[in-house]
This record gives structure tokens, sequence and C-alpha cells, in this order.
């Protein structure tokens, strides 16, 4: 008989628990335990980026970032674990307690593959687990592949723009949205439409619709003389197999990287290939502000009733008039429009255009707090809030345009 004693195997850890303090979650502990016995441990989150590359960590399958309100100042730190886990297919679950809905879509967008309220709701984290382990890795999905173009097509397609004259007035939740419903705007013979970002620095699309920012972006523009149907096509991302998106690059890039011969190449070969290109400028002027305008069929310029937009608007027609350019293109959008019955306001509308000397052909009502949902959770306003009364003019607004374009087909 043997006198060694018989060695007890310590379970494999597939999964970790990482947060500041895990003892402020005493349900997760519970229902970690419930779901995984004892193959699971507890991290803290400088522990977690430090345990990544240890030979232990080969055999984690999961972890629960666990975060509250005080957690959100080290969001980069957040950001970094997700990276790091999902760069060795280490799925993240996100536990939040009291988080703001910008904190967690930005952890989402990141890689996050669930999340789960706090308090957990009963049988939730078991759910999810089983859930991030049943899932096969998301690439190539629907929503982020790249279409593909066919060479020599000549659509001599529309394009619109979108240029908000300051900041916050909605500029890109007009151009996400009126693409959107471009996209949808004939459920029998849809068009083809394409979404350009070309504010380099704060374009903020791919945030609105919940797409990845990739390099490819950036080595597409940086060498649009060698550009051709392949490598644009690549550049783009499809959007639930409607709206091909090229989105601003992943870095914050000067606004110069880019000159009037590229932006006249990518918009004659996006135009080329669809029937409607929207493209969201940057709120400022640059040097190849001039081939957008000159390009464009329909210039809209968004403002809002008060006074820096005045004098931004102002400012803005007297630019392109002392450069000769065609202000004739330019529709200016008021957008928080006054309501029907609010006539002071009205009036107040009525006299700013006379002020400025111009006509505002678009008016946009104040869509609430359904808009910053929308664009926090990555979603056109017709899938998020389908009755919104900016909803409802955006989609008017890309009916008219529609029943345009169909009008002008006919008759040539």
């Amino acid at each position: 008989m043997s006198s060694s004693i018989p060695q007890i195997e310590a379970p494999q850890i597939v999964a970790c628990t990482v947060s500041r303090d895990v003892q402020n979650f005493d349900l997760l502990i519970e229902d970690m335990e419930d779901a995984l016995g004892e193959s699971w441990g507890d991290l803290g989150f400088s522990e977690a980026l430090a345990f990544f590359g240890q030979p232990e960590a080969q055999s984690l399958e999961l972890i629960a970032l666990a975060l509250d309100v005080e957690d959100e100042e080290d969001l980069v730190l957040m950001g970094e674990i997700i990276v790091q886990a999902k760069a060795r297919d280490i799925k993240v679950i996100l536990i939040a307690e009291d988080v703001s809905p910008v904190s967690l879509h930005s952890l989402l967008r990141q890689g996050a593959d669930e999340f789960v309220p706090y308090p957990l709701p009963e049988g939730e984290l078991a759910a999810a687990i089983e859930r991030v382990r049943a899932e096969p890795d998301p690439v190539g999905q629907s929503a982020t592949k790249a279409p593909t173009l066919k060479p020599g097509a000549d659509k001599d397609g529309a394009l619109i723009v979108v240029h908000g004259l300051a900041g916050g007035t909605g500029g890109t939740t007009m151009a996400v949205n009126l693409a959107w419903e471009l996209a949808n705007a004939d459920k029998k013979n849809p068009p083809k439409v394409c979404l350009l970002d070309l504010d380099l620095q704060f374009g903020a699309v791919a945030t609105f619709l919940d797409l990845p920012r990739r390099e490819v972006v950036y080595d597409m523009l940086s060498e649009t003389e060698n550009m051709d149907e392949e490598s644009f096509g690549q550049a783009l991302l499809t959007y639930e197999d409607r709206l091909q998106v090229l989105t601003a690059p992943a870095e914050m890039l000067p606004l110069d990287l880019i000159t009037s011969e590229d932006v006249n190449r990518i918009l004659d070969l996006a135009r080329n290939q669809f029937d409607y290109v929207v493209v969201d400028m940057p709120s400022t002027l640059v040097q190849w502000s001039e081939a957008v305008l000159n390009n464009a069929h329909i210039y809209f310029a968004m403002l809002e009733l008060d006074m820096r937009c005045a004098q931004n608007a102002l400012r803005f027609k007297r630019a392109l008039q002392s450069e000769e350019l065609p202000v004739e293109k330019l529709r200016y959008v008021m957008n928080r429009a006054p309501k029907f019955t609010d006539l002071s306001a009205k009036s107040r509308v009525k006299r700013m255009a006379e002020s400025l000397g111009i006509s505002i052909d678009v008016h946009l009502p104040d869509g609430g707090k359904q808009i910053t949902q929308a664009n926090d959770h990555g979603m056109p306003l017709a899938n998020s809030a389908p009755k919104n009364p900016l909803r409802r003019e955006i989609a008017k607004l890309a009916a008219s345009i529609h029943d345009l374009k169909a009008e002008e087909a006919k008759a040539a």
C-alpha cells in the first residue's frame, strides 16, 4: 500500500469576475457559484491585464466585467480590458449598476458580448454565460461585411450633403437617418445608398450605426489615386443589408489629409455605384469643401434658432459667395424648429431668415430624448422610434427626394 497522500486536482478556471471590489456585487458571487461552481476566480482591474498574459489564462473562456457609477472615470482601462480579452478569444459579459447609457454603449462597441444589469435578474447571468459559450465569433456578419462593387457601373447617383453650421445642430443625425430612409424608400425596388462620413476627426456615423472603425479607411483615403471599385468596396461596411457606409477613420486625422482631387475621386466612384450618396461633412470649411459643393445636387445646411447659428450662417454664405461658389444649391434646415402653435418663435424664425437673406426650406421638429437614445444605441430612428416626429419629417423628406429623382428619370 502506498504511503503517498492522494492529490486533489484543483478545478480549472474557465471564468473570472473583474471588478474594483467584487464584494460590492454579492449577488454576482452567488450567481457565479451557481453557474460555474468552483471553476471561476476574481481579479481586480489592473490584475486582469497582467493575468491575460499568464499561462493560467489559456483556459479562460469568459470574464464578467462588473462596474458601477464610480468606475466610469476608468472607462479607458475598462475598454483596454475588453480589447485584450477579445484579442485572446475570451468572451466579455458586462455587469453594470447605475452606469450611463453612453458609457455602456462605448464598452459594448469595444467588443463586450453581453450586458446584464445589476442587481442581476433571476437566472440572467447563467443565460448570458450559456449564450456567449454557444455564440460563434461574429466575424463577417452582415453588419460589418464589405459590399462587392461592380466595375464599370455608371448610375450617376444623386449627391446629398449635410453640413452642420454649428456643433450640436443635428447634422449627423439627419445624414444617418436620411440615408436610411432613402435606402428604404422603395420596398419593391430599394435604391442603393452609400453614406460617407467625411468628418475625419469627430465623425460619429460609426457610433450612430454601431459600426467599427477600421484602418482600411485610412489606407483608402491615403491612396485614392490607386483606388478602384475593389479597394473602395473593402473600405465600406454594410448596415442591415441595405446601407453601405464609409465610416470616419479609426484615428483622429487632420482634415487636410485629403485634397480636392481625392474627394472628387471618391465622390465620382460612389456616384457611379449608388443611386444616392449622402455625405456628412465636418462643420469646418476646408480646402476640399468646394469640391463637395460643386458635386452636390442638394447641400443641406443645418442650423438652429440661436445667435451662433445666425452668425455662422451669414459667414458661411459670405465665404461661398466670395469664392463664387454655387450657393443656389444650399437648402437651409431649421432643426428643433418651433411648433405650429408657437407663433412667437415662428416669427423669430421668419425674422432670422429675412435678416440673413436666406430661405429656410426644411423645418425639423425636436425629437426629444428618443434621438439621443437612438444614437447611443446605434440605431436609425425608423428602427428605434418609428413614430417620433423627427423621424416622420425626415421620412417625408426622403420620399420627396426619391419621387423627384424618379420623375427626372422618367423625363430623361
